[in-house]
């Protein structure tokens, strides 16, 4: 009489099986959350950046003297003047 033994499949076994799936599942959720946070690090360092240019470029300058050599002469205007009208309400 040969024993034949039974392949016995333990409950420990079904859940350490179960949790190193979990465990690796998380560690690539850990690393996808770490590489998005350092893009976003990324990018928020770049808008800094662009916003301390934009407030370096926004320094209000001098303006340029304008020239005088050619003084301003007010002329006449070519347009004929407007006629007054009477306003015309509707009074029931």
């Amino acid at each position: 009489m040969n024993t034949i033994p039974i392949d016995l499949k333990l409950h420990n076994d079904i859940r350490a099986v179960e949790s190193a799936r979990f465990a690796h599942q998380f560690r690539e959720e850990e690393i996808n959350q770490a590489i998005q946070d350092g893009k976003r690090e990324i990018t928020k360092l770049e808008e800094q950046e662009e916003i301390k240019r934009l407030r370096k470029e926004l320094i209000p300058k001098a303006q340029l003297m304008p020239y005088f050599d050619r003084p301003f002469v007010p002329r006449r205007s070519e347009k004929q003047p407007t006629v007054p009208r009477e306003p015309k309400f509707c009074i029931p």
